[in-house]
Order: C-alpha cells, then structure tokens, then sequence
C-alpha cells in the first residue's frame, strides 16, 4: 500500500488555524464542461461511507482533469472497504480504476477519512490513505484526495487543491464595481479581497502564495499594493508618477518586476523588496511591459514593440542581454512561462481582431494555437503545467475558461453578476 508525503502536508493544511482575511464572499463561479476528453480512462467513484460532500468533488476534480472519464452512477459494485472489493466485476464492466472511502466523525468534530485507489488490471491498491479534517474543510480534504489519486496515476502533482485569484467586474453596483476574489480552482468558495469603484488589474501571486500584488486606480491613477491573506494588511509598492503596472514576483520573493513611465516611456523596472531599491532594466524607445521572470530567476520575459509590433523577448541578468523569442504572426503578447521552464503560453493575433491563447515549446519552437474562441487574454499556467486558466468573451459573457494544454479539455466559469478577467493560478 503506497503512502504518499501528501498525506502529511494534507493535516498541516487543513488543522491550520489561520484561515483567509476576506471580506462577504460573492456569488460563486459555475462550472461548465465546454469539451470532455475522448477516449479517457474510466474511474469509477464509489460514494463514500457516511458522506455526501467528498466523494461529489472528488468526481469532479478528476472529470476536469482532462486525463480521466469518472462517474458515480451505475456501478457494477458499491464497496465501502477493501475486504469488499471484487475484482472480477470491475474488470468484467471494463472499469480499469476503482475509488472508495469511510468517512468517520471523531469525538472532537473533526472528520477522519480513508479512501482507496485500485488498479483492476495490475490487481493492486495504489494508494490507502488517511486524513483528518475539521467540518468546515472538508471541500479541501477532497482536492486533497483528488491531488493525491491524480498523482498516483500520472506521476504529475494535482492542482485541484489549488485557487485562483480573479476581478469580477459588475456594472450593477458603482460601489463595488471592481472587486478581486479568490476561489478554488472548480470555481467554488470565492472570496473577497478588495471592492473598489475604480479598476483593479493584474493580480499576481508571491511565492509562498501568501499574498497577491495588483494595480489599483483608488486614488484616480495606477498604483501598485501588496496585500496580506491572512490578515488583510496591505502596503503601497509603487507610485510612481505615469503608469505603475504589471507586477511579477521573483522565484525567492525577493524582488518584483513591474512597468512604470516615471522616465517618460513605459519600461521595465525591478523592485527590490527589502531596502526599496528600483533598477531600470530596459531602456528603448518601444513599450515594454508584462515581464515575467524565469522559474530560476536567471532572466525575464517580457513583451515589447521594439520590432514595430508586440512581441516578446527574453532578457538575461547576467549580461544583460535582450533576444527576441517570438516570431510566429504579426502580434505575441502577455507571456507566461510554466513552473518547468519548457513552455510558454501568450495571446497571439493569428489574423484581423482574433486573438487567442497560443502555446510555445522553449526548446524546439514549435507554435500552436491552444484555444478555439477569439478574445483571448491573460493566460495563467497551474502549478504543474497540465491546464491554462485564460479570460475570455462568449457572446455577451466575459468568463474564465480553463483549458487542458494538450487541447482534450475545456470548461468555462462564468459569474451571474457580471464580467470574470485577469484570472492569475496560484503557485503550489
């Protein structure tokens, strides 16, 4: 029976008592299958012994994964333990994996769960683990369980214990026009961060997903905050005269990237968080903006018009050398670059006003256009690399839509109460 170190990180995490600063959350992201994979490997979902909360998520965590077809309907079997499992009827009814589980309240209210992956074809248990969860985590404790059967089976960390910050933009209030959120991945339990009347944009994530920076316009021009998830404080970063835009954290957290016009033209600057220094990194006659460092911290890419249109080079701290890396159509911009290091994603015109989510291999070059919409923008990889969180428009909604990197996958979030943009995935 394989015992996986998440088992331990999923205890600290869910006994943690140092839950979210948030303000009233608002309504919940809706979670639309847009295209399911062909051809997936089956799991079947028993429901799980005494309880109606996990088993549902985990399902569908593993249905948007993109790698997977599971169900909990029309099982052959409804085992509720290992000593019930019959291999014989799964492999009669073709189903190559089997997922069951007990959850049991303890006498001091929280949860104890157990949960078992079976592989029929190798006729082995791949995992039987167990975690413990207050009442109010239990929706965690099953990404968890989800994370944990995902990496069993792909040998890649899951992401579906992971969250995404966004701006919902509702004209209905003038108050609360611009508000940043939190939610899950599924787009479940959203959380307010910030409400304003004026525009908040770029949302981006420090390391230790501890705190988020983005671009306020509260004071009538744009300026830089970082703002505390557990406790809510926040600190002005930059404020410069001009634009003030674009934030990106370094891999150790020591430095931020950002955009600013204090010099008259829009470039690249780094702040070094701990004495405050600005370095200006770039100087051209172009625009230069959305720099976004590499996952060693040993360059940044960024885009700039320096070619006579948007495209995006790489720039290199050690000799601070500049090198164009996009030469696929007339328009590449808002790059993101995978935790690995090996892919790049970015919103590319192919012709007239279509723009999409294109993916680029680093080392090869190759080029292909990921999305099948046209207004395209702000591409967030997960953690692992496997999914692209992106904003776009279907007819008159403006939604998230997550999209699985080989193209097999799509769901879309839209939001009842107005216009979901800047999507930004939060590191693991």
């Amino acid at each position: 029976m394989k015992s996986l170190k998440l088992k331990h990180l999923a205890l600290a995490l869910l006994l943690s008592g140092s839950p979210l600063f948030i303000q009233s959350a608002f309504a919940q992201l809706h979670l639309e299958i847009e295209k399911a994979p062909e051809h997936a490997p089956q799991i079947a979902i028993v429901p799980f012994n005494n309880d109606n909360t996990i088993f549902p998520i985990v399902n569908s965590d593993l249905n948007r994964s993109g790698r997977f077809s599971s169900t909990t309907s029309n099982l052959p079997a409804t085992p509720n333990s290992p000593s019930q499992m019959n291999v014989s009827v799964w492999k009669n009814a073709g189903i190559p994996y089997v997922v069951m589980g007990q959850t049991t309240q303890l006498p001091d209210g929280n949860f104890q769960i157990r949960y078992q992956l079976f592989d029929t074809d190798k006729q082995q248990w791949l995992l039987n683990e167990q975690i413990t969860a207050p009442a109010n985590r239990l929706r965690q404790a099953a990404h968890l369980i989800s994370d944990a059967i995902y990496q069993a089976l792909t040998g890649i960390q899951g992401d579906f214990s992971g969250r995404i910050a966004y701006v919902l933009r509702n004209q209905k209030n003038p108050a609360e026009r611009y508000t940043l959120q939190i939610a899950d991945t599924d787009g479940a339990e959203p959380k307010t961060i910030l409400t304003s009347p004026e525009p908040i944009l770029s949302p981006a994530w420090t390391p230790d997903a501890k705190k988020i920076a983005y671009v306020s316009f509260e004071t009538k021009r744009p300026a830089i905050y970082l703002q505390d998830l557990a406790t809510g404080q926040r600190q002005l970063l930059t404020s410069f005269k001009g634009l003030n835009g674009a934030p990106s954290f370094s891999p150790d957290g020591q430095n931020m990237l950002f955009t600013a016009s204090m010099d008259g033209n829009p470039e690249v600057y780094q702040l070094n968080l701990n004495n405050k220094q600005v370095t200006r990194l770039t100087r051209d006659n172009a625009i230069d903006t959305e720099a976004r460092y590499t996952p060693d911290g040993k360059a940044f890419i960024f885009t700039s018009d320096r070619g006579g249109s948007a495209q995006i080079y790489r720039y290199n701290f050690a000799d601070n050398a500049i090198k164009r890396i996009t030469f696929n159509g007339a328009f590449n911009a808002r790059g993101s670059i995978s935790a690995d290091g090996k892919k790049l994603a970015l919103v590319h015109r192919p012709s007239g006003n279509s723009y999409k989510v294109a993916l680029m291999d680093l080392s090869s070059g190759i080029f292909s256009i990921l999305t099948p919409t046209s207004l395209d923008e702000s591409p967030s990889f997960s953690p692992n690399g496997q999914m692209v969180v992106y904003a776009t428009r279907e007819g008159n909604r403006g939604l998230l839509s997550v999209m699985s990197v080989d193209g097999r996958f799509r769901m879309n979030l839209p939001s009842e109460d107005g216009e979901v943009r800047e999507p930004a995935w939060a590191p693991k």
